[in-house]
């Protein structure tokens, strides 16, 4: 395995760094099982309550209700040692998935166990996005970042065709099972990463020294509402974070809704079986592959501005292309080119904020960022799991492509504008 990781881009850091490198494949086999996981789930809910809108509070329970969660979430990294939450959310995460495979529940049960386990994944991802930053020198942050990205989003190209095949084998109960396994393999490895113990502001260090080992006492409840509250108020005083942030919400809000629609386009739009469900689900998978792949390349020669923006504009290019195809290969062509976009999105969001937030409020902009996503996520699915119920899969995939396309214009005009201007 590792003689095939040293032909990645970014690979020597995988390789020549056993704490990242253990981070690493913690998050591939994790996402891997998640990636499963959710088109058993996606399956389930669509075969067993033939609605586009239950589908839609499948996935508004998956990423709107923990936003309601996310500052919190986002202090608890800032506050206590990383590696013990992100173990911690790890086996309870896996847990709950075993739950929903043994009991296959009714649609509210199910709802409301993805609901916890989603709150318990906000808590889990500002840690381990802000803990890249003790494990990776500076200036490899872009790859560091593309390394995570080719080993955790790069498994929703690799995982819905392996779930295409397992479903030959295993029933919607197995892989659901088989997900809740790999979370409790990931935090057997994440056990190898060191203590990560936050740093007191007063203390915070260069981005390149190692993490010290004086830990903030640990808080109360009291303690963590003041933390949360400083991290939403720095995120809406620095400009720039706060139109990044809103012209990512903007774009997600519009095509966040292919989740929900694929589906549909697949099996009734254009009349193919479960497995070609995944097949066109793989898609953007391996687009971000591909583009992870690329950015580890060529991250010397582009802007952090740059990759943001091109995310926005192909992204959304991606499904609006998906709408019009008439073939289940079109539709798995169109979403690769979505997942470069992602791709290129998923590094510069990261990389920016990893590089121009102070260390002590990290987890809380990362967790105020991404929790503010998975609310415009959330709208983005309610909203579309009814367009989808009134208009079919094609507009409502045409409609999110042209909507992700203004944004991303917007944002062009914009962004650059708020990088020039002083810094509040």
């Amino acid at each position: 395995m590792l003689s095939l990781v040293t032909k990645f881009p970014a690979g020597s850091l995988i390789t020549g760094n056993a704490r990242f490198r253990s981070l690493w494949f913690a998050r591939l086999l994790s996402f891997f099982g998640d990636s499963v996981g959710l088109i058993a789930l996606l399956l389930y809910t669509a075969e067993r309550f033939h609605s586009g809108l239950a589908v839609g509070f499948l996935m508004l329970a998956g990423d709107f209700v923990p936003s309601l969660v996310s500052p919190v979430a986002g202090a608890i990294s800032d506050r206590l040692d990383r590696r013990l939450v992100m173990i911690s959310c790890e086996l309870l995460q896996g847990a709950l998935i075993a739950v929903i495979a043994i009991a296959l529940p009714t649609l509210p049960l199910l709802l409301t166990l993805v609901a916890v386990q989603s709150c318990v994944a906000a808590v889990f991802q500002p840690a381990s996005r802000s803990v890249i930053r003790e494990l990776v020198a500076g200036a490899d942050l872009e790859r560091g970042n593309a390394a995570i990205g080719f080993g955790t989003h790069g498994m929703d190209g690799f995982a819905p065709l392996a779930g295409a095949a397992l479903l030959a084998w295993l029933s919607i109960r197995g892989l659901l099972l088989l997900d809740a396994g790999t979370f409790a393999a990931a935090a057997i490895l994440l056990s190898a990463l060191p203590v990560l113990k936050p740093r007191p502001a007063a203390s915070s260090q260069h981005e390149d020294a190692p993490a010290a080992t004086e830990a903030l006492p640990r808080p109360g409840w009291r303690q963590l509402h003041a933390d949360a509250l400083e991290g939403v108020s720095f995120l809406w005083r620095d400009k720039v974070l706060r139109i990044i942030t809103i012209a990512f919400c903007a774009v997600v809000l519009f095509n966040a809704v292919d989740d929900v629609s694929l589906v549909f386009l697949s099996r009734s739009t254009l009349h193919g079986s479960n497995s070609a469900a995944s097949l066109v689900y793989s898609g953007a998978g391996i687009g971000l592959l591909a583009g992870f792949l690329l950015i580890a390349r060529t991250n010397h020669r582009l802007t952090i501005l740059f990759l943001i923006l091109a995310g926005y504009a192909v992204s959304s290019l991606g499904n609006l292309l998906t709408g019009v195809s008439f073939a289940i290969v079109a539709a798995f062509g169109f979403q690769v080119v979505r997942g470069l976009g992602l791709a290129a999105m998923d590094v510069g969001h990261n990389t920016f904020i990893q590089r121009q937030v102070p260390a002590e409020l990290l987890g809380r902009v990362f967790g105020n960022v991404y929790g503010a996503v998975g609310a415009a996520a959330g709208l983005s699915y309610l909203l579309g799991g009814v367009l989808l119920d009134i208009s079919g899969a094609r507009i409502t995939l045409i409609v999110a492509g042209a909507g992700g396309l203004t944004a991303a214009v917007v944002a062009t005009v914009a962004l650059p504008r708020a990088l020039t201007a002083p810094r509040s």
